[in-house]
């Protein structure tokens, strides 16, 4: 059997590749073989013309409008955080020009007639000597100043192309991006870029839709620490994975407040009964998901179950009442909300049994039901009108706006429609993970199995959302802000 060997044939030479070519062989022999200068001669000075645009009262008010939401966020931020915190020194920064850029668009409002006596138009003069000169990257060669250099590493400002054709203005360092600016349809990025013109590094980007994006970026999208601050959403600070926001670390430090939950489960394991050493009492673990770096902390709020639904009472309420005051333990109470009875019988049945005094914390309302039960009753509206109705019985009775105590899944799925409730009351939230819950609260349950000194086994640990100046004012007030 004959075996056939294929030839491989030359390819045909197109017109193209010889004007290709020929363009290349011309170039290099204009272009003089002299040192390069920074500054050659026959540049002129540089005009810029500026124009300014009169603003309608309309867009005013909705760019105040916006501004304010963000500013609002970045207060809130503010003041439950402290210069210990990971990012804030990021968020203070950005509030400040958030804070100038409002007393701006104050001042434009003021000029009732902007347009008029106003110079339509700004002239700005460059020197030559001040212009700085710019080069054109393409294919692996760029165009500086007349000169085509090939196989030479990029130096000083660079315009480019990226892979997606996007126009890039790229500072470099020996072939190395060290910052540049990219306009295109989703916003205007500033930082730091790999090779392949991709976001990469520290960045800052502001869209078009006003969310400002800052913080560690990889592959154009946030990764590593950062922050999104927008007027249609809450600030995401935190822990980013390509581009999907995680939440934020809390660093456990010995300023932050925190404090216990218990009920008859720390007294009674099977048939052993036990007490608590309140002399004894400090927390020596946050649970196997938080690291407290060995630190211990004082328990300084305890919350005592009191009652359940309306046939209920824990057995050790009115011992364990006790003994905290008697050791100077801000105490509060909370009720296990059943949806087996109405809400009105509840309430009684807590406003019997529990102890709610001037100087307690305020009391709590503890929803925790499954999704059947709340399909079972008649769905999510009916359940925020049993919440609101106990928590209106209790108010009016104790002079203390309760505390709603859920998980978060609970407030994204169940509480769309319920504005006036988070509003008007404070949540404590429970979230067993590594994050802080990324909604308001007041305390968050970061783990059921804590450590405490002085109680037999697990404990369910919380932390207050904020620092002592915090503190003492929702201590005074009742409703942290």
């Amino acid at each position: 059997m004959v075996r056939r060997i294929r030839i491989k044939r030359p390819s045909k030479i197109h017109i193209a590749d010889f004007l290709t070519l020929a363009i290349v062989v011309v170039l290099f022999m204009l272009i003089p073989i002299t040192p390069f200068r920074q500054h050659p001669k026959g540049i002129p000075d540089k005009v810029i013309t500026y124009y300014q645009r009169p603003i309608s009262n309309d867009s005013l008010q909705h760019a105040l409008k916006e501004v304010e939401a963000e500013i609002s966020e970045m207060n809130y931020y503010l003041r439950v955080h402290n210069i210990d915190d990971e990012g804030f020194p990021l968020v203070s920064r950005y509030n400040a020009s958030l804070q100038q850029e409002y007393r701006y668009l104050l001042l434009r409002k003021r000029q009732k007639e902007y347009a008029k006596g106003q110079p339509a138009s700004k002239r700005v003069r460059i020197p030559a000597k001040e212009r700085p000169l710019i080069a054109v990257s393409f294919n692996g060669v760029y165009w500086k100043a007349g000169h085509l250099f090939v196989g030479h590493p990029r130096e000083g400002q660079v315009i480019c192309r990226d892979r997606q054709y996007r126009i890039v203005s790229a500072v470099y360092d020996k072939d190395t991006i060290v910052n540049a600016i990219r306009i295109d349809s989703t916003g205007i990025y500033q930082g730091q870029m790999d090779k392949y013109l991709q976001a990469c590094g520290q960045g800052i980007k502001d869209e078009w839709d006003g969310c400002h994006k800052e913080g560690f970026w990889r592959y154009d999208v946030q990764h590593g620490f950062g922050f999104d601050s927008s007027p249609q959403h809450q600030l995401r600070i935190g822990e980013w994975r390509e581009g999907r926001f995680l939440g934020e670390r809390m660093k456990y430090t010995a300023q932050r407040i925190y404090g216990i939950d218990i009920s008859r489960h720390q007294h009674e394991k099977g048939r052993q009964r036990y007490g608590i050493n309140w002399k004894q009492l400090r927390i020596t673990s946050l649970g196997h998901r938080h690291n407290a770096e060995g630190q211990t902390f004082p328990v300084s709020f305890i919350y005592l179950k009191a009652t359940e639904g309306t046939t209920i009472q824990n057995r050790y309420f009115a011992t364990d009442y006790h003994q905290a005051h008697r050791h100077h333990i801000k105490v509060g109470a909370y009720h296990f909300f059943s949806l087996k009875t109405t809400a009105a019988d509840q309430a009684r049945h807590f406003l019997k049994y529990a102890v709610v005094r001037p100087d307690d914390l305020p009391p709590v309302l503890d929803v925790e039901p499954t999704d059947a039960q709340i399909e079972q009753i008649g769905g999510d509206e009916v359940l925020m009108q049993r919440i609101r109705q106990f928590m209106q019985i209790v108010e009016q009775r104790t002079g203390k706006r309760p505390i709603l105590y859920v998980n978060q899944m609970f407030i994204r799925n169940h509480m769309q429609n319920a504005q006036d409730i988070k509003e008007h009351y404070n949540v404590w939230i429970a979230r067993y993970g590594q994050y802080r819950p990324d909604v308001k609260l007041v305390f968050w349950q970061l783990c059921p199995d804590g450590k405490v000194n002085g109680i037999t086994g697990p404990v369910d640990i919380n932390v207050f959302n904020g620092y002592q100046g915090q503190c003492q004012d929702f201590l005074r007030t009742g409703f942290h802000q």
